[in-house]
């Protein structure tokens, strides 16, 4: 199954499923502002990613953060902040088979996709 997570509003997810649309992949859309994330999903995006290339740190959410946070971030503390505020984490997150992948480029897709219609579960 085929999975995009991100969040609703953002443009980047919006242009991610506006080109899964295009391609007529059949993926599930999970927002995670509205519908959360379990700890296991993000541990396993944080060992296939790194937990350092999903904490955006760019983000307004990151900013708003206190400082006593942001400057003794690691592992664990980045995970909670994710848990906690889903919106640092950089969007999309693909699940695609066995591989998980971050952002959004419309060359990675159509590598990912190869034009196929529908993917097999």
């Amino acid at each position: 199954m085929t999975r995009l997570y991100g969040i609703k509003n953002c443009d980047t997810v919006k242009k991610a499923r506006n080109y899964l649309d295009k391609l007529g992949v059949d993926y599930v859309f999970h927002d995670y502002r509205s519908e959360g994330l379990s700890q296991d999903q993000l541990q396993i995006w944080v060992n296939a990613l790194g937990w350092d290339s999903l904490l955006n740190k760019r983000s307004t959410t990151w900013r708003q953060l206190p400082d006593s946070i942001k400057d003794n971030i690691d592992q664990t503390s980045a995970v909670q902040v994710m848990l906690d505020q889903p919106t640092v984490i950089k969007r999309p997150v693909l699940e695609l088979n066995s591989g998980v992948y971050l952002g959004f480029s419309a060359r990675r897709y159509d590598d990912l996709f190869s034009g196929q219609s529908s993917l097999p579960d």
